[in-house]
């Protein structure tokens, strides 16, 4: 008697295809992956405390009779020493870091500037705060902001020189179809104008120095003028030529035994 036959074998199904990703070569593959590196470490360290961390930890006390300044800002005190020489044989410090808004300044006021033991700090901010960079700032936020770090600054002892937001200019022309908003449309003058007289009546108030750089800095209109930037917001060395010796005399004012 003949055996019944096995039955036949399933068929093994083939494999699925292994999806495949794009290679990293890809343009937009390595922006995103960049986007997203640059938003990690904004998490991790949103203030930038660790930008100066060395720096500071290596800077040694004033010495006796000393008048240590530190400047304290975003990219336009930042980009100083890039551009323009910073004030060789003066002890001042440059505490300044691009895209900042006041409130990531209010953070790391203590380590890159109290704990510096300076006579005197300068401060520029505000223009990151009405362009958006960490969100939507209010007028009232950022003169908060700024009378946080001046009160902690005179609690401490340092003589506090409130530098007015920069004049900004349209440099870039509007095209048809254009996306990009204006510089104007970022950071609307009226609202520059408008925290700048808040910062004249508050260093008023408080016997602070207020140091205005528009009037060398600005137009017939008020814009900054073309010649002293290549991007309409930012100095460049002509700027920063102007912006020099009206720091030196608002530091020089600041530090005067009798303010009034």
């Amino acid at each position: 008697m003949l055996a019944a036959a096995a039955p036949a074998a399933a068929a093994t199904p083939a494999p699925a295809p292994t999806p495949t990703l794009p290679p990293l070569e890809c343009p937009e593959i390595s922006r995103a992956i960049e986007q997203m590196m640059r938003q990690d470490a904004r998490l991790r360290d949103w203030p930038q405390l660790a930008r100066y961390r060395a720096d500071n930890a290596a800077l040694p006390p004033p010495a006796a009779g000393e008048s240590r300044v530190v400047f304290m800002g975003d990219s336009i005190t930042d980009n100083w020493p890039r551009h323009a020489p910073f004030f060789p044989g003066k002890p001042y410090v440059n505490r300044g870091i691009s895209g900042q808004t006041t409130p990531q300044m209010l953070i790391r006021f203590r380590p890159d500037v109290i704990a510096l033991q300076p006579k005197a700090v300068l401060l520029l901010a505000g223009t990151n705060d009405i362009g958006g960079n960490t969100g939507p700032m209010s007028n009232e936020e950022i003169e908060a902001n700024l009378a946080s770090m001046a009160d902690l600054a005179a609690a401490h002892g340092i003589r506090v020189i409130l530098a007015g937001i920069l004049p900004i200019h349209d440099l870039r022309p509007a095209a048809p179809g254009d996306t990009q908003p204006r510089m104007s449309a970022r950071r609307p003058p009226a609202r520059i104008n408008a925290v700048n007289e808040w910062m004249k009546r508050f260093a008023a108030e408080k016997d602070h120095v207020y140091l205005d750089y528009a009037p060398a800095l600005a137009d017939e209109s008020g814009a900054l003028r073309k010649e002293l930037s290549e991007d309409g917001l930012h100095p460049n060395a002509k700027g920063y030529d102007l912006m020099a010796p009206l720091a030196e005399k608002a530091i020089v004012e600041a530090l005067a035994p009798v303010r009034r």
